[in-house]
């Protein structure tokens, strides 16, 4: 039994007649007859009443017409079931740092909602830490997280989306002294050493042994850049380059080399953002791409004048 022949005998019950029916589906009339004939064969039984000058189904063929109709209608459907798996539909609760809120996940999904209007994605704000036990219990299905650092909860796995910079920010006017001398001299402000990214910067400082001056320990990135602004001290962040790019403080690269940290889409082992969550992390890889300007380079610090040497 073919697709095609079913389609015929459909064109024949519409058309009323095999001449209509080949025109209907560019047959001729005696092609239009053999796969009739083959029909007929396959199910064993007259589908047409041929003592008469046009074809009339019989009661077997009104039975083969409705039920072939059916089977059409279940085979045209795979087209239109893959395509919704192409738009994907459902929930997603996510969690994000806050970089990638002011950076890239707003665009990331604005292209999300063009390819599949049907999802619908929660997001909140915290900590990667917090957000890491929020996804192992469940209570978010994916998390935009720095790569976790020991210890993190059991049973999680993340795929990597980019990478942020470590930078040492510091009122304006100060870029041609050294992040060392800015570190030891100026009041530090710290970014919460319970999150991932302040543990980095706290081995990184032990490393560098530089002593700071603490006066103020803050979790908003955002609070941290105004306090800086207004000149009440140094901090030291990891932010993404299209933030860093529009901001107008000292910036110097913090680490040697420079830190880097990985973003990831933070999920149980058993997955289950699925493929919704695999296409938010399409879509802010592709936004990342296009949105990541070029780093601005930092004026190297002034050299230490020589002292002269005296006359004889």
């Amino acid at each position: 039994m073919s697709l095609r022949a079913l389609r015929t005998l459909q064109a024949i019950a519409r058309h009323g007649s095999f001449a209509g029916a080949g025109k209907a589906v560019g047959l001729t009339q005696s092609a239009v007859s053999l796969q009739v004939k083959a029909l007929e064969e396959e199910f064993g039984a007259a589908l047409f009443d041929r003592s008469r000058r046009l074809p009339v189904l019989t009661e077997a063929g009104r039975i083969v017409v409705a039920r072939s109709a059916e089977v059409l209608a279940l085979y045209d459907d795979i087209a239109a079931a893959l395509g919704d798996e192409r738009s994907l539909a459902g929930r997603l609760r996510v969690g994000a740092v806050q970089t990638a809120l002011a950076g890239v996940l707003p665009d990331a999904l604005v292209a999300l909602n063009r390819a599949h209007p049907r999802v619908r994605v929660s997001v909140s704000v915290g900590l990667s830490a917090e957000m890491a036990e929020k996804v192992a219990a469940g209570e978010l299905d994916a998390a935009l997280t720095t790569e976790p650092v020991r210890p993190y909860p059991a049973g999680l796995v993340w795929t990597p989306l980019y990478r942020d910079r470590f930078w040492l920010f510091a009122p304006p006017g100060q870029a041609r002294r050294s992040a060392r001398d800015l570190l030891a001299e100026l009041p530090f402000i710290r970014f919460d050493s319970k999150a991932w990214a302040g543990r980095v910067i706290d081995r990184e400082l032990r490393r560098m042994r530089v002593e700071v001056h603490e006066e103020m320990v803050l979790d908003s990135q955002d609070i941290i850049l105004r306090m800086v602004e207004k000149g009440l001290g140094v901090a030291v962040l990891a932010v993404s380059d299209e933030i860093f790019a529009g901001l107008k403080l000292t910036c110097l690269p913090f680490g040697e080399p420079q830190l880097i940290r990985n973003i990831v889409l933070l999920e149980r082992q058993d997955r289950r953002g699925g493929r919704l969550a695999v296409a938010l992390a399409e879509a802010v890889k592709s936004a990342k791409a296009t949105a990541s300007p070029p780093v601005r380079k930092q004026p190297k610090a002034a050299p230490r004048p020589r002292p002269r040497r005296s006359s004889p």
